[in-house]
């Protein structure tokens, strides 16, 4: 039998890119206390800006930007599913946002780890009239990022 070298972490990792990411709207609410580690990451997706202030990912190649957190207690799926208008057991269709596992790189495009995600159906983004966001990054505090970084 093979040794492996790969160690799982007794930690939750959900990567966010929006309202949760630090010193967003609901990071404090949400987050804080609670995370025990925080790095910047990105994976492969879409991003969109909702007219109602809040971003939406879709699948896709392009980079979205944001954080990788880490979380000591499973409970905070509950939690953020309930912001996120995610029930898993309930049709996709019907969920603002969809939960799922997806690789997060570091920025050097290294692989981190696999995290959890809110994606969201690009029928639902173009429903909501989402825009495009091209370099990958969302604000809604207006802060700016230095992706070169």
């Amino acid at each position: 039998m093979l040794e492996s070298n790969i160690k799982f972490s007794d930690l939750v990792q959900v990567f966010v890119y929006g309202t949760l990411k630090p010193g967003e709207a609901n990071y404090q609410r949400y987050c804080a206390g609670k995370v025990v580690d925080y790095k910047r990451a990105f994976v492969q997706g879409k991003l969109f800006a909702l007219p109602m202030g809040y971003p939406a990912m879709t699948l896709g190649d392009s980079q979205v930007h944001g954080y990788l957190l880490s979380f000591p207690n499973p409970k905070i799926l509950n939690e953020l599913d309930v912001l996120e208008n995610c029930q898993p057991t309930r049709q996709a269709s019907k969920n603002l946002y969809n939960r799922q596992i997806i690789e997060v790189y570091e920025p050097q495009s290294l692989s981190y780890s696999w995290a959890w995600v809110y994606f969201m159906t690009l029928e639902r983004v173009e429903q909501l009239r989402g825009f495009s966001q091209p370099d990958g990054w969302w604000s809604g505090c207006g802060l700016t990022v230095n992706l070169s970084n």
